[in-house]
């Protein structure tokens, strides 16, 4: 079951990260509420380089303020471990430039996903890139 598990609770975080809109949001973490999958999701936009301490800090607050983590070293240290394995994913393409988008996190049981999901800027062109990391906890 852990594979699936896994699984599961990665693509829930992926949707979270793509969802369009708050609504969007509270409609996706209510169905995923009830298959018994704790979920949040933050926005964020930024410079890359000094987003990253950022975005890393608002993924686990968000998760401890949705409940989807307690508030130990080792939940925390999960959400954030995952956190900065889907920014290392992004970072090639984002390297120096503004990035803006959306932080997907899911759990359930002793998994626990962060997706990143970034459009990344240079004047006009844009670029989009989604990073993912996994923890048991």
């Amino acid at each position: 079951m852990g594979q699936l598990e896994s699984k599961v609770i990665a693509g829930a975080a992926i949707r979270l990260a793509l969802s369009a809109d708050r609504e969007a949001e509270r409609e996706l973490k209510a169905a995923l509420a009830e298959e018994g999958i704790k979920a949040t999701a933050v926005d964020y936009g930024g410079e890359f380089i000094s987003s990253v301490q950022k975005v890393v800090e608002r993924a686990v607050v968000a998760a401890k303020r949705e409940g989807i983590i307690e508030g130990t070293h080792l939940a925390e240290g999960g959400v954030a471990g995952a956190a900065r394995e889907a920014l290392s994913q992004i970072m090639p393409k984002a390297l120096g430039l503004n990035v803006g988008g959306k932080v997907g996190i899911a759990r359930k049981g002793d998994h626990v996903a962060v997706a990143i999901f970034f459009a990344i800027g240079l004047l006009h062109l844009n670029e989009v890139a989604i990073g993912l990391g996994h923890r048991a906890i």
